[in-house]
């Protein structure tokens, strides 16, 4: 983590950016709690936005959004399978004409089952919720602030995303989809690829889709207020080793 906050610090200072970095400590354990304290001396920029508890994925997100005072938020994970220097690809869409530069993985770097199930929550999430993207569950992001004016996230799950698409998409934001990189994970595990916690997805899924879909109409209805534009052309990005939680 240490290594992608530098990185970060490096890749905002050579694009010129005004900015800051939250990282927000979901519940960790104490060894990650003393790195975060280090990254909290070391960088006058950066700001740590600590749960006590764990909040889960969506409550992470949420308080990342609301910790967020600049004009755009930029987000990723902090598991090292996108590289922040792709920043700048996003940056380069991020027009006045424009509410989200959304990324969309070229190529998937994840173990078999997990492209499998990936691709299954893909397609169900954007049949059930009306959904143009390519690439519903990138999480490599460069959000207008504004958006949040008007769209309020509820989910504490992973849930978020299709929540976040969702209303950011019936809400006739403009969308613009970049391709970036997809690496295999550095460290940690991942934990959502397990019954349990796909169970729980579904059942989660079900009751957004019924609250917004069934009991609020029909999403056909409402997504043609928005517009969305995709860049084709690939590109060559470099590696990086780590990677920070926003």
């Amino acid at each position: 983590m240490g290594s992608m906050v530098l990185l970060t610090v490096q890749t905002a200072e050579r694009l010129g950016l005004d900015y800051d970095i939250t990282i927000v400590d979901d519940g960790s354990a104490e060894h990650t709690r003393e790195l975060l304290e280090q990254i909290d001396k070391d960088y006058e920029r950066v700001s740590i936005h600590t749960h006590a508890q764990n909040r889960g994925y969506g409550g992470a997100l949420r308080s990342g959004f609301a910790a967020a005072t600049r004009e755009w938020i930029f987000y990723t994970d902090g598991d090292a399978q996108y590289d922040v220097r792709e920043l700048e690809r996003l940056l380069e869409h991020a027009g006045p004409d424009v509410d989200l530069v959304q990324g969309y993985k070229i190529t998937r770097h994840d173990p078999l089952h997990r492209k499998i199930i990936g691709r299954i929550y893909h397609y169900l999430v954007k049949t059930a919720f009306g959904l143009k993207l390519r690439d519903v569950d990138c999480d490599f992001r460069l959000i207008r602030r504004s958006v949040f004016d008007s769209v309020t996230l509820e989910s504490n799950s992973g849930v978020i995303c299709a929540e976040m698409m969702m209303k950011i998409q019936r809400g006739g934001f403009r969308i613009v989809e970049v391709p970036v990189h997809h690496y295999e994970r550095a460290h940690g595990k991942s934990q959502f690829f397990n019954f349990r916690r796909i169970a729980r997805v579904v059942w989660q899924l079900g009751g957004l889709w019924i609250r917004h879909v069934v009991m609020g109409g029909s999403p056909k209805k409402e997504q043609s207020n928005g517009s969305l534009r995709g860049v084709e052309k690939p590109v060559q990005g470099p590696r990086v080793g780590d990677a920070e939680g926003h």
